[in-house]
């Protein structure tokens, strides 16, 4: 049973950077693929980067609301998947959970993952 372990929320203001950690215990995270999904209060919660490794190619995908901005990488060695966001605006405020799961169809649909963090809360000031 994979647990994940979200860490690096908090308070910046607008053009500033935070950096997300997604941490995994309890099985071969390498291998998994591994998204970032947020949702802000009243809002669905929405897709926001995938990674996923096949062999040795490692392939990213982002929602286009933070194509360019944020960056999603992955370090085996630590079991931990990062979500770099930079030049953060007031509408990425909202709770950021990291999932998980062997393979996804769709990297974008929440529903594929069925492994799940408690999630970290960004709040981005103007």
């Amino acid at each position: 049973q994979v647990q994940l372990v979200e860490s690096g929320g908090g308070l910046v203001q607008a053009g500033g950077s935070l950096r997300l950690s997604c941490a995994a215990s309890g099985g071969t995270f390498s291998n998994y693929a591994v998204g970032w999904f947020r949702q802000a209060p009243g809002m669905e919660r929405e897709f926001v980067a995938t990674i996923i490794s096949v062999g040795m190619v490692v392939l990213p995908y982002y929602a286009d609301s933070v194509k360019g901005r944020f960056t999603i990488s992955r370090d085996n060695a630590k079991n931990t998947v990062y979500l770099q966001m930079n030049s953060l605006k007031p509408e990425d405020t909202a709770v950021y959970y990291c999932a998980a799961n062997r393979a996804v169809a769709d990297p974008r649909r929440n529903y594929e993952y069925p492994y799940r963090g408690q999630g970290t809360q960004v709040t981005v000031s103007s």
